[in-house]
Order: C-alpha cells, then sequence, then structure tokens
C-alpha cells in the first residue's frame, strides 16, 4: 500500500541495487556515497523531514500554532471528553452533531434514572473510543519518516550494524488515505458510543415505566378491593339470611380472589423491574416514583444508525483510496549510517502492474458509490422506523382516549347499578359484574398511559436523544 520502506527491514545496501524489505518492490538506486564514519545522520534526517513534509505534512496534524499537542486526545491524567476537531485539524460534523444534541428527558424521575446508570456505565464503547483515537494519534504521524537500527552478521563473521532511514516522498495519497480512514474510525466508534449510551438508558427506562405501569394497575386493583370485601361481606350476610343463593356468594368470592392474584402479580412485576434497575444504578433508584414530562424531539435529529452509516461508508472509501495508492509506483529516500559508512538513495518502484490492475481500479473507485448507495439505504430503514413508532404513538393516543372515555361509561353504569341496588331494584351479583367491568377498564386506561410513555422514548433512542452529547 505503501512506497516508503519501513524502519528495521533493509540491509546493507549496495551502491548501484538494492531491494527493500519491507514491501518487497525493487528499487533503482538513484545515487549512493560511503564512509567509514558515523557522521552526516543529521544530514540525512533533516534531507528526509524537508522532503517528507513538503509532500506530506499538514501541521495541524501534529500541533497547533501554540505548541499544543494535536486535537482529538486528552492527556492520559485528564478526563475523557470527545473533541470534535480530529488529529489534521479538521473538524468532524458527525462528532460535533452528537455533541450538540439534548436529551429529551425533562427534570424529574425519568431524566435521574438515566444520570443513575449511566453513572454505573462500564463505558465499554468509551474503551473503544480511547483504542481508535490513539490509532488516529498514531497515523497522524505517518508522514514523518521511519528510523531503526539493523543488525546482520557477515559471511566473515562479523557484525554489521547500521541506522537506517526511510521516507516516502510520492505514495500517491496512500497515507493521507490512512489518516483519513483513521479519523473515520474515530467518528464511527463515537456513534458506537452514543449508540451504547441511549441503548443504556432505554433499558433501564423500560423497567422503570414497566414498575410505574405495574403499581399503577396494582393500586388501580387496591382500591377496587374495599368495594368488592364490601360485597363480599354483603353477600355472605344474604346467604345466611336466606336471602340469596350460596352460588351467588361463590361468584363474588371468586372474583374477588382474582382481583388479589392480579394485584399481588403487579406488585411481584413492579418489584423485579425495580431491583433489575437497582443492578443497573449507581445510586439508589427505589425512591423515585412518577412519569416525569418529555420534551419534543429536534426535527433536524439525524438517526444515529444513519450518522453510522455515513462514518462507515466514508472509512470504506478511505480505504479504498490506500488500495488504490498502493497498486501504483512511489517514490521514497532511504538513508543509513553504521559500522560499514553511510548511504543515501532515492528509490522508485511498486509491486508490480497485473492485468487485472484497470478492474481493480474500477472495482475501487465503485466503493465511493456503493457506499452512498448504503447510506441512502439506511436513511429510507431509520426513516421507515420512525415512522411506524411515530404510527404506534398515534395509535397509542387514539386506543388511550378511547380506554378513558370507556372507563368513564363504566363508572357512571356501575354508579347507577349501585343506587338501584340500594333501592332493591338490582341483584348484588348484578353489581358486582358492572363494577368488574369499571376495574377492568381502568386497568386498561392505565397500562395505556404507559404504552405512549415507552412508544415516546423509543422514538427519542432512535434518534438518540435520551442522553445529553456532551455527557456520553
Amino acid at each position: 500500500m505503501h512506497s516508503e520502506t519501513r524502519a528495521g527491514k533493509t540491509g546493507p545496501v549496495d551502491p548501484m541495487m538494492r531491494v527493500s524489505s519491507g514491501q518487497g518492490r525493487p528499487f533503482v538506486t538513484a545515487g549512493t556515497g560511503r564512509s567509514r564514519n558515523m557522521t552526516g545522520l543529521s544530514a540525512i534526517l533533516a534531507m528526509a523531514l524537508c522532503l517528507a513534509g513538503c509532500d506530506q505534512v499538514d501541521q495541524a496534524s501534529v500541533g497547533r500554532a501554540d505548541g499544543t499537542p494535536g486535537a482529538g486526545l486528552a492527556a492520559p491524567d485528564q478526563a475523557f471528553m470527545l473533541d470534535p476537531e480530529m488529529e489534521d485539524g479538521t473538524t468532524s460534523p458527525i462528532i460535533e452533531a452528537l455533541l450538540v444534541r439534548r436529551s429529551v428527558l425533562e427534570p424529574g424521575p425519568l431524566r435521574d434514572v438515566a444520570d443513575a446508570v449511566m453513572a454505573a456505565n462500564t463505558r465499554a464503547a468509551e474503551a473503544d473510543l480511547r483504542a481508535a483515537l490513539l490509532r488516529a494519534e498514531a497515523e497522524s504521524y505517518n508522514w514523518l519518516p521511519t528510523l531503526g537500527p539493523s543488525v546482520s552478521l557477515t559471511s566473515l563473521g562479523s557484525v554489521v550494524a547500521n541506522l537506517v532511514l526511510n521516507a516516502a516522498l510520492v505514495d500517491h495519497g496512500a497515507r493521507k488515505a490512512e489518516r483519513d480512514f483513521a479519523k473515520h474510525d474515530v467518528e464511527v466508534t463515537a456513534v458506537a458510543l452514543a449508540e451504547d449510551s441511549n441503548a443504556r438508558v432505554m433499558q433501564a427506562l423500560e423497567l422503570y415505566v414497566q414498575a410505574e405501569a405495574a403499581s399503577a394497575r396494582a393500586d388501580v386493583t387496591a382500591q377496587a378491593m374495599e368495594r368488592m370485601n364490601h360485597f363480599a361481606y354483603v353477600m355472605r350476610e344474604r346467604v345466611n339470611a336466606g336471602i340469596s343463593d350460596r352460588a351467588d356468594l361463590q361468584v363474588v368470592t371468586q372474583k374477588l380472589n382474582q382481583m388479589a392474584a392480579d394485584m399481588a402479580s403487579d406488585r411481584e412485576t413492579a418489584a423485579s423491574a425495580m431491583r433489575e434497575l437497582q443492578a443497573m444504578a449507581a445510586v439508589p433508584v427505589a425512591g423515585l416514583s412518577g412519569i416525569s414530562s418529555l420534551g419534543r424531539p429536534s426535527l433536524t435529529a439525524e438517526a444515529l444508525s444513519v450518522m453510522r452509516a455515513r462514518a462507515e461508508s466514508a472509512r470504506a472509501v478511505a480505504s479504498a483510496k490506500a488500495a488504490q495508492a498502493g497498486l501504483l509506483p512511489g517514490v521514497s529516500l532511504g538513508g543509513s549510517v553504521g559500522t560499514e559508512g553511510r548511504d543515501l538513495a532515492v528509490n522508485a518502484g511498486s509491486d508490480g502492474i497485473g492485468f487485472g490492475i484497470g478492474a481493480n481500479m474500477r472495482a475501487i473507485e465503485a466503493e465511493e458509490q456503493a457506499a452512498a448507495a448504503r447510506v441512502g439505504a439506511e436513511r429510507e430503514a431509520a426513516a421507515r422506523a420512525i415512522a411506524a413508532l411515530e404510527g404506534r404513538l398515534q395509535s397509542l393516543r387514539r386506543q388511550h382516549a378511547e380506554a378513558v372515555r370507556l372507563a368513564d361509561q363504566a363508572t357512571q353504569n356501575y354508579e347507577l347499578f349501585a343506587e338501584q341496588q340500594r333501592a332493591g331494584q338490582r341483584g348484588v351479583s348484578e353489581v358486582v359484574g358492572v363494577f368488574e367491568t369499571k376495574i377492568r377498564a381502568d386497568r386498561a386506561a392505565v397500562g395505556l398511559r404507559y404504552d405512549m410513555v415507552l412508544a415516546e422514548l423509543g422514538i427519542a433512542e432512535r434518534l438518540g436523544l435520551l442522553v445529553d452529547g456532551d455527557k456520553m
């Protein structure tokens, strides 16, 4: 891929011809010279830096004008902070878009849950991002010459030691493509960190909302239990007095037991969800209750899956360009200083041009079109997924409004039957049946309210709006 020779790979240099062992390419020597002293290394290094720098170096990639290190990596003793400024001095629009995002979670229990689980995050995705940043920093110096020792044992039994310097002068953009690849790799891992953070918060919020929904249903049933116990007491007295049949008492008792079982199941569901949530949180969450409001998602927010596709496509294009540059002959400067003297040569060569190079070049060019197509496909898939979630949310809102209306009607029916029962116009069994219908309607309306919250959170997760960008 590169036209330069790696450090530590070159042996003693022949005055007329040599082969670079780092790339396996034949190089024609443009000029050499030898002497027995170790002087001249500084001159070779200065020449290599000058020639390589004129062709490759971007000053922003190694430092700023004030002498501070390049952006993108914090010092080892500093806290980790994602920076949109990359190692080459450019600003990543993807990372910048991630950092300016704001969560739709308003202050309240939902935000408290999100903060609690983010504080306990193991941050595996952050470790991947750190590694990508380190690779980007390493690649930002790939324009510099390589320098390393070379030690060999001659056939006469003597040891030959040299200090070998190699610098690529013309590589057709291979090293720049490698730097671009590392930069886009950072963007991919940054989006992965955002996806990981939002997915973790979504898991925690699902547990919390499920616990709240179960507790709300249990509260509805608990309030109904008092009235149902009263009906059971009245029915027992009527049976003891011989007014009602024992079968009617069994029906009322069965309904009472069913309500008690439903309430116990809801309590267990809520307790289990809260225990699982506590295992994810860094601080106690048992005291949280209620559902806080959610903000409206930004209309300009791009789905995280689309951002990841854009970053991966840019990375693939950079890799293709590096491969394309490797098919072309390059020029490098090599030199050595050691016990055998000193040597300086300009080398040109490649791995050779095969009959399939035209197809290889066209295939690499087609990678850009394929990358654009992948981004378009992911954008369409994300739009469809969000549209489906929004459609489900609209349906849940309609169902909730209808359930509330039915619950109100059931309450009115129960009150009418209860009044008629007190006037002796209705039996206890009839009133119990209407009351049971009212309780089912109340529980359904309560459950749909929390289903709507989960649908709203699902849309926010898809857009990456559950966690503030600067808090990832």
